[in-house]
């Protein structure tokens, strides 16, 4: 990782993800193309044409680059891109839709954007040199546990997993203030980092939908972890855990009793 310019990498990806969200700025509420890739699992033409102006953006890098449509090569350093976090709510016209853009090194988060093109917010960060909205530090919250408002996905592509996720949601609910479900995991995220939210945890995401966003968590003082509490598992497992440390430490109680 010492031979890549995390600053120059990290600027590259915001002008990426900001070509790609301004195609979804422009073409969100009207009428749209779309297709079933599962039950509530979408994808439009403007998913696609947002990968591919992010893929060219990208290619200055001369990094592979695997999107959530096209795919693409999974490499020991490369992008995972997210054109159009929050299909459904873009598709329903619902304003929380993002664009994620991470680049991953040797297994860990090194660069990130995701634009909130809607709330015109753009969060950056670079793998030690902290984590930003618009141009402004971000810092995790410091809420008390009995005050955390946490956000969730349900595992809509698994529901045969429900049963062992509602153990771990109702735990949540009981023990910290609220729940809220957002739909768009850059965008959980992101305002975790912000401090908007206290944390977030879901089941069985992609790489693409957390790459960025993790990156913007753990630079802004908080901690990602997978739901056994492993730091570097959850870009493959898809199960992942954020939030400031007094937060995560709830939730990382709360996920254990998943397989109780």
């Amino acid at each position: 990782m010492s031979d890549l310019d995390l600053v120059a990498l990290g600027a590259l990806a915001e002008r990426a993800a900001r070509a790609g969200g301004e195609i979804v700025r422009t073409e969100f509420g009207t009428p749209r193309q779309e297709t079933s890739k599962g039950p509530g699992d979408w994808v439009s033409e403007v998913d696609l044409r947002s990968e591919e102006i992010v893929r060219t953006v990208l290619a200055e890098s001369g990094l592979p680059v695997h999107g959530e449509e096209a795919g693409g090569e999974r490499a020991d350093i490369g992008w995972f891109v997210d054109p159009l976090d929050g299909t459904t709510n873009f598709l329903r016209g619902i304003h929380a839709v993002g664009v994620s853009v991470g680049l991953i090194a040797h297994g860990k988060p090194v660069a990130g954007a995701v634009f909130a093109q809607l709330h015109d917010e753009m969060f950056t960060a670079t793998a030690g040199g902290g984590a930003y909205r618009n141009g402004a530090r971000l810092h995790v919250s410091a809420r008390p546990e009995h005050e955390a408002i946490v956000a969730t996905g349900f595992p809509f592509r698994r529901k045969d997993r429900m049963a062992e996720y509602d153990r771990v949601l109702q735990a949540v609910f009981t023990r910290l203030e609220d729940i809220r479900r957002i739909g768009a995991a850059s965008l959980d995220l992101a305002w975790t980092a912000a401090g908007v939210l206290d944390g977030y945890f879901e089941l069985f995401l992609g790489p693409w939908d957390v790459a960025a966003g993790a990156l913007l968590v753990r630079e802004a003082g908080g901690v990602i972890t997978d739901w056994e509490g492993d730091a570097n598992a959850w870009l493959t497992s898809g199960c992942i855990v954020a939030g400031s440390s007094v937060t995560h430490a709830a939730l990382l109680d709360c996920a254990k009793l998943r397989t109780t």
